[in-house]
């Protein structure tokens, strides 16, 4: 609940915010890859995207840590 939220340090908050962004972004870079992967064998119609979803997987996944931020700034 949004209310145990608000009783958490903000560190933590800043913290477990960065996991679930980690995760996330995990999580679209796989898919990205499986898709690639599909389309290369033959499973899905290639229109040029392996290497798009591939890019997509590097950038998401070089963007997934954050650079440090200040608590109480978005």
């Amino acid at each position: 609940m949004l209310t145990e939220w608000n009783l958490i340090s903000e560190a933590l908050q800043l913290f477990l915010a960065r996991e679930a962004l980690r995760r996330a972004s995990d999580a679209i870079a796989g898919q990205a890859e499986v898709l690639a992967e599909e389309m290369e064998a033959g499973s899905l119609i290639d229109q040029g995207g392996p290497g798009a979803l591939r890019l997509l997987a590097a950038v998401v996944r070089a963007s997934g840590d954050p650079a440090p931020c200040t608590s109480g700034r978005a």
